[in-house]
C-alpha cells in the first residue's frame, strides 16, 4: 500500500511493490556495489529515495545516524552511580546444619549377598520353526535400523534476500481481511478454440497462444463489465479510503528460475490492459514475460498493480487460494484443466457418450473491506460466460488475430435414446 507521508530507504522499499519488494533490495545492493550495472530507471529511483535513508533507519535504531541511542538521564532527586569495580560481596550466611543422610536400609540381606542368576542357552537348542502355512522367518543377518540418536538436532538457516522479503510480505498480508469465491468452469470450448488459433498461427506467422493468455484477456473483459472489482483499500490520515485506479493494471505472477537452481516469484503488471484488443494484450504479456526472464524489468513494471492473476494449474494444482498483497483488491487463481476425478479412469468412448468435459477451478480472493461476496460471485459468473463464448468473446479474438474462420461455438448436447438411434439408422437406410 503506498505510503501517505514520509520517505523510505531502498532497504525499506515502498509497499507499492507488493511481492516484489525483495527484488528492490537486491537491486539496491547491486547498485551500491556498481551503479552502472543496473538499469537507469533503478539508479534514478534509488537517488530519489536516498534522502529518506537516514530518517528511516534512524527511527528504527533510536537515532538519526543509526548509532545506538544514549541512556536517558535519571529523574530529578535520584542519584546515579557508575561502578567500575566488582560489586562488594555479600556476607555469607551459615547454612543450617542438616542431619547426615541415613544409608538406605537393606530390604533383604540374603538377596544382596547372592549374585543374580544368569540364563544359559542349551547347547543343542534349535531355532524355532514357523508353523505350517506361515511366512518364512526373518534371516539372522537382517538387523532393524538403528534409531536416531537423541542428540540429533535440526538445521537452522537464516532467511535473507528474496526468502526474507517473502516472509515479510506474508506477515503483512495477514492484515488484509480476505474472503474467497470459487467456481468450476468447463474448458472444452477454450481448449478447442485455442487449438484452432495455434494451428493457424503455425501455418502463418508463427507464435503460440497459451491458456493463460486467453484467461487473462477474459479476466480483463470481466473487470471492464464489473469495474468495482478493480479497487483497493488505503488508510489516509487515520481514515479508511476506497482507492479506484485509473486503469486496469493486471499483475502476472511469473515463476522465474535462478542460475543456482532456486526459483523466484515476480509480479510485474500490464498497464492499461482495458485499452487493448487481444493481439495487443498478447504482445504486452509476452513482453513482460521476456523482460522478467532476461532480468530487464524496471521500477515502473512493478508499480500500480490493481488486480493479479496466478496460474498454478500449469503444474497440476487443482484449487489455489493465493495471498492478497496490500494495495490490491483481488487476485484470481487458475486451477488445472482435468476431467472430474470420478471420470479420470473412463474411456474416451464413455467420456464422449456422456458429454464429459474437462473443467478448471477459478478462485477469486478479495479484500472484504471494499469487495463483497455477491460482487465477487457476479464477477465469476461473467468470467464463466465469456469463456463459454458469450457476447462474441472468441469472435473478437479471431478478428484481432485475423483468423479466416469462425470460432467453435458452445451448444448443449442433444439427448439420443436407443429408440432414436434405431430411427436414425432406418432413415439413413431409407435415404440410401
Amino acid at each position: 500500500m503506498p505510503q501517505s507521508s514520509g520517505s523510505q530507504s531502498p532497504e525499506q522499499p515502498s509497499a507499492e511493490f507488493g511481492a516484489n519488494e525483495w527484488l528492490v533490495e537486491e537491486m539496491y545492493d547491486q547498485y551500491k556495489s556498481d551503479p552502472g550495472s543496473v538499469d537507469p530507471t533503478w539508479v534514478s529511483y534509488f537517488k530519489d529515495h536516498a534522502s529518506g535513508k537516514g530518517s528511516a533507519n534512524g527511527s528504527a535504531n533510536g537515532s538519526s545516524n543509526g548509532s545506538p541511542a544514549k541512556a536517558a538521564p535519571a529523574p530529578a532527586g535520584q542519584k546515579t552511580e557508575q561502578k567500575t569495580g566488582p560489586a562488594p560481596a555479600k556476607p555469607v550466611e551459615k547454612a543450617a546444619e542438616k542431619p547426615a543422610a541415613k544409608p538406605a536400609a537393606k530390604t533383604d540381606d540374603k538377596t544382596d549377598d547372592k549374585p543374580a542368576p544368569v540364563a544359559k542357552p542349551r547347547p543343542d537348542a534349535k531355532a524355532a520353526e514357523p508353523a505350517k502355512g506361515t511366512s518364512n522367518p526373518v534371516p539372522k543377518e537382517s538387523k532393524p535400523p538403528a534409531p536416531a540418536a537423541a542428540s540429533d538436532e535440526p538445521t537452522y538457516t537464516v532467511l535473507r534476500g528474496a526468502p526474507a522479503r517473502t516472509v515479510a510480505n506474508m506477515d503483512s498480508s495477514l492484515t488484509v481481511p480476505t474472503a474467497t469465491s470459487v467456481r468450476t468452469v468447463p474448458v472444452k470450448l477454450l481448449w478447442d478454440n485455442r487449438t484452432v488459433i495455434n494451428n493457424h498461427l503455425a501455418r502463418a506467422r508463427g507464435g503460440k497462444v497459451s491458456f493463460t493468455h486467453l484467461i487473462g484477456y477474459a479476466l480483463v473483459q470481466a473487470v471492464k463489465s464489473i469495474p468495482d472489482m478493480n479497487v483497493g483499500f488505503e488508510a489516509r490520515d487515520g481514515k479508511p479510503n476506497l482507492v479506484t485506479p485509473a486503469h486496469i493494471n493486471l499483475g502476472l505472477a511469473i515463476d522465474v528460475p535462478k542460475p543456482d537452481g532456486t526459483r523466484q516469484l515476480l509480479v510485474p503488471s500490464i498497464k492499461a490492459a482495458e485499452t487493448m484488443d487481444f493481439a495487443g494484450f498478447w504482445t504486452a504479456y509476452e513482453e513482460v514475460v521476456r523482460k522478467a526472464r532476461d532480468n530487464k524489468l524496471t521500477v515502473a513494471d512493478f508499480q500500480g498493480t490493481s488486480i493479479s492473476l496466478t496460474n498454478p494449474g500449469g503444474i497440476g494444482t487443482v484449487h489455489s487460494v493465493p495471498r492478497l498483497m496490500t494495495g490490491q483488491g483481488a487476485i484470481v487463481g487458475v486451477g488445472a484443466m482435468e476431467y472430474p476425478a470420478e471420470y479420470q479412469g473412463a474411456s474416451e468412448e464413455t467420456l464422449t457418450r456422456n458429454a464429459v468435459s474437462k473443467v478448471m477451478t477459478l478462485t477469486s480472493t478479495y479484500d472484504h473491506r471494499v469487495i463483497k461476496g455477491a460482487l465477487s460471485g457476479d464477477f465469476h459468473r461473467r468470467l464463466h460466460q465469456l469463456l463459454l463464448g458469450e457476447d462474441g468473446f472468441y469472435d473478437d479474438i479471431f478478428a484481432s488475430l485475423r483468423l479466416p474462420y469462425e470460432p467453435v461455438r458452445w451448444v448443449r448436447d442433444v439427448t439420443l435414446k436407443h429408440e432414436g438411434e434405431i430411427g436414425k439408422d432406418a432413415r439413413v437406410l431409407e435415404l440410401i
